[in-house]
């Protein structure tokens, strides 16, 4: 129970990593305000979490009014924000020469505007007491080049060092502030969206051959959320199984089998 009693708040936590990171915070003694756009999900959330356990409420994090009155709604019932996971964002794979301003300005205004807005108005909120974690979820697709990740991938790499700036000017408040960076994990997205042979180069490139789960990103946000972590900031945490580590790798007869049958 390293998180008893703490307020932790969740972007995007209806489903998916957002769910995952929710349930292990509440295992750990957190209570869980469970934001999200789509806010009916968000209420089913945070009551499958169990009584007390969490609140489920609306924002859309790319209007900072929304997220003005969703940081009011929180202070006014707890008096406090401990944890923020800052999880809500929309994919992307549109090759480069197709991508429409469009696309560009959504991409950016969720991903790296609307966490740059939640995290303003939650860490205004712990610098007046004093403490608070703050965990931005950003993306090996904002470290390496990718096929399609022009979009996408600059929000998180905007995200990245922002992350750095935050925990540089935050640190005199008693904040830490850190990265999680998920490399292929097993979400329902995508189950639906990496065919065979993008799941097999996956399965190649990285070392551990195989994909991550919610499980284990939820895992490392416990870890940041924690006092155990008091002394790192302005990290990146890649929880890749290798992915980023990885260069020139000799295959043996197994993990090539691995990957073709994926």
């Amino acid at each position: 129970m390293r998180l008893q009693q703490k307020i932790a708040l969740i972007t995007g936590g209806a489903r998916g990593i957002g769910f995952a990171i929710a349930q292990r915070l509440a295992a750990e003694g957190a209570i869980l305000v469970i934001a999200d756009i789509n806010e009916q999900g968000a209420r089913e959330a945070a009551a499958a979490l169990g009584p007390e356990k969490g609140l489920g409420v609306a924002v859309n994090v790319a209007d900072g009014s929304s997220v003005d009155a969703m940081v009011k709604t929180i202070v006014d019932r707890y008096g406090r924000i401990d944890i923020l996971v800052n999880n809500a964002g929309i994919g992307g794979n549109t090759p480069f020469l197709d991508i429409t301003p469009e696309e560009w300005n959504r991409t950016i205004s969720i991903n790296l505007t609307g966490a740059f807005l939640v995290a303003q108005a939650c860490a205004r909120v712990m610098a007046k007491q004093g403490s608070g974690k703050i965990i931005n979820i950003a993306s090996l697709s904002g470290q390496r080049g990718g096929h399609g990740r022009g979009a996408y991938g600059a929000a998180k790499a905007g995200l990245e060092l922002l992350t750095k700036v935050m925990a540089v000017e935050l640190s005199e408040f008693g904040i830490n502030v850190n990265n999680i960076a998920p490399g292929a994990i097993e979400t329902e997205m995508a189950k639906f969206a990496h065919d065979r042979p993008t799941r097999a180069a996956y399965n190649y490139l990285i070392p551990m051959t195989r994909y991550g789960t919610p499980e284990e990103i939820a895992d490392a946000a416990v870890f940041l959320s924690s006092e155990e972590s008091k002394y790192i900031q302005g990290h990146t945490l890649n929880v890749d199984g290798g992915f980023r580590a990885a260069g020139l790798m000799f295959r043996g007869s197994k993990a090539l089998g691995q990957a073709d049958q994926l």
